[in-house]
């Protein structure tokens, strides 16, 4: 399995374009530079009234198929 970690900083106005299917996908830069691109609707756990923020692991297997996403600290 692969994992990716990211920060991750979205207002609540912001999150509303994904919600509303105006955005499709989130895309974020990961911690050693890679580009990570995955569906917004994997956020909607995260969301709070002030929008999504911290720092998440972005786990995929081998075929680059998405396994899970996890909140795992706050922004820095």
């Amino acid at each position: 399995m692969h994992e990716l970690r990211f920060y991750l900083k979205i207002s609540a106005e912001d999150y509303l374009r994904y919600y509303q299917g105006r955005a499709s996908f989130v895309r974020t830069i990961s911690h050693d530079g890679r580009r990570v691109q995955f569906p917004a609707e994997r956020l909607r756990p995260f969301v709070l009234h002030s929008g999504i923020h911290g720092e998440f692991l972005l786990r995929f297997d081998a075929q680059h198929k998405f396994v899970d996403l996890q909140r795992i600290g706050e922004l820095r």
